[in-house]
Parts: structure tokens; sequence; C-alpha cells
């Protein structure tokens, strides 16, 4: 891990993977919001090919200050950080004039939205597993719950949730977020044991960044729309399948694109580098060829 100070003194926690070589650089962002870079094995699937950056957005994970001003968790806010981060990158690596930005969940959006601030820098737009346009969350959380109660886990659920997070115990919270993560995987029970892999992790949640960030207009339906017509790159629509969140509002988003191509990844859920790695190393395949 290396820390990369911005301007305003902000140190932003990045990895680093692969070498330079025929593609342009990739930079992972992480979702959440509020949370940490957990795309370490989505990284190990491109860095045979190319240089491979990811980062802890500002004030969560392992980047600092900790917590941060409200004022400065505003998407705008983020896309300006992830401009001074290719900056810095570019003259730490070189080769950083054009990158490809892949952003995962909440990060596919903040992705359009750099996108679309600095299209002159952006080689390739991957747009994985976001939530698309339109009414989404009805869908999604009666989904949710037809799984949680398939699993048998509603009820403990309810109980650990009611504590909060300031209540709950270490191991209570490693449980909650296991839980809270399980449905997202095609298999509710296999993915409770993928989840307490991504919730074994000592960090806290930032639920302020969390709640602002998602409800910033610049991640808004219209805003997405917007900056996906500003994009001249191809930008690549990947979703698992299987995910609880619907591909019905990615397809609607994907129409809007001047050069969108969507990829579906059958048996696989919200994490499809997890569950399926070799088919999402062939799509990824294809977001590179694409950059030229």
């Amino acid at each position: 891990m290396r820390k990369i100070p911005l301007a305003d003194g902000t140190e932003l926690a990045t990895w680093t993977d692969g070498e330079a070589g025929a593609h342009p650089p990739v930079v992972l962002v992480h979702g959440g919001p509020g949370l940490w870079d957990d795309l370490g094995d989505l990284a190990a699937l491109l860095s045979d090919q190319t240089l491979v950056h990811r980062y802890d957005q500002r004030g969560c994970g392992r980047s600092t200050p900790r917590p941060v001003p409200e004022e400065q968790l505003a998407v705008r806010r983020s896309v300006a950080d992830l401009e001074e981060l290719r900056a810095a990158l570019d003259n730490r690596h070189g080769g950083h004039e054009r990158w490809i930005v892949i952003g995962h969940s909440f990060g596919a959006s903040l992705a359009l939205a750099y996108a679309g601030a600095h299209p002159e820098h952006v080689a390739a737009v991957g747009f994985l597993s976001g939530t698309g346009i339109g009414d989404w969350r009805t869908d999604f959380r009666a989904e949710r719950d037809r799984r949680r109660g398939a699993a048998g886990i509603t009820e403990e659920l309810a109980r650990l949730d009611a504590l909060g997070p300031e209540r709950r115990t270490g191991e209570q919270e490693t449980r909650w977020r296991t839980l809270q993560w399980a449905t997202d995987f095609a298999d509710t029970a296999d993915g409770i044991a993928r989840a307490e892999r991504l919730a074994a992790v000592g960090l806290d949640i930032e639920h302020t960044a969390n709640r602002l960030l998602s409800a910033d207009p610049a991640v808004a339906d219209e805003a997405l729309v917007a900056a996906l017509e500003t994009i001249e790159a191809p930008v690549w629509f990947l979703h698992g399948l299987a995910d609880p969140r619907p591909v019905a509002g990615v397809v609607a988003l994907a129409a809007h694109a001047r050069r969108g191509r969507k990829r579906i990844i059958e048996a696989a859920g919200h994490f499809p580098w997890v569950e399926r790695p070799e088919r999402t190393r062939e799509v990824l395949e294809e977001v590179l060829r694409s950059a030229g």
C-alpha cells in the first residue's frame, strides 16, 4: 500500500499491480459508498496485461483523515480526487494521460461521473454491477428479502440490525455484514461463506458517506444519462444475471450510451469475479481491447 497525498492534505491509500503493457492502465473504483477497496481479486484478472490501480475513497478504509467533514462528502469531490490521483500516478508511473475506469456497484456510477467530467482522460469505462436508472430498489428489496427468508436468516439479521453499529460487538458487526451481503451472491448459502471473507475486515463502514453520496444529485438518473452523452469512449455495462439488483435498470441506462456494450454474466450475482472468474476475465479482456 502507498498513500498518495492530494492538494488539500487528504491521503488516499492506493495499490498498484502489474506492469505497463499494450493496453492503457486501469483504475478500479470500489463501491459502498462508505466502504473500502475489496477489488484485489478483480485486479488479479487484469494485472498480467496492464497496470491496475486501486484506492480507498476519501474518508474511507485506510485513507486519511477519517472521518472527513460532511461538506467534503460529495460526488464532485470524489471525481476531483480521482483526477488528482490520475495525475499523481501519471507522474509516478508514466503513461496515464488516458486510462480505463472500471467501477463496481456505487463505484460504477462514480466512474461514469468521472468519465463525463474528464472524457479526454478516459479510454474505456466499465460499469460493473451498477444499479442503472429507474426504480430498481423495489425489485431489489423484494428479491433480497426473498433470499433472506429462503436462507432462514431474516430474524437473526433483524436482531443484529436493531442493535445499530454503535452497540454491535466486533463479532456481531462481522456477522451483520456477512448476512447483509450474503444475498448478493447467486446462492445465499454459499454467499454466507463468501461474504464472511469480505466482512471480516477490521475497517469501519462510513455511514455518513453512504448516506450523503448515495443521495447526491450527481449520481441521479438524469446526471448519469447526461454523463453518457459526453463520453465518446466505449462504455461497458457488465452485470451478473443473479444480482438481486435488476438488470433492467442497467439496460435502460445503456441505451443512452454512444458506444454502449452490454455483457450479462450468468450464474453470478453482485460480485461476478468471485463466482465466475474465468467468464469475468473474458469480458474484461474485451474492455481492454476496446480501449486500443
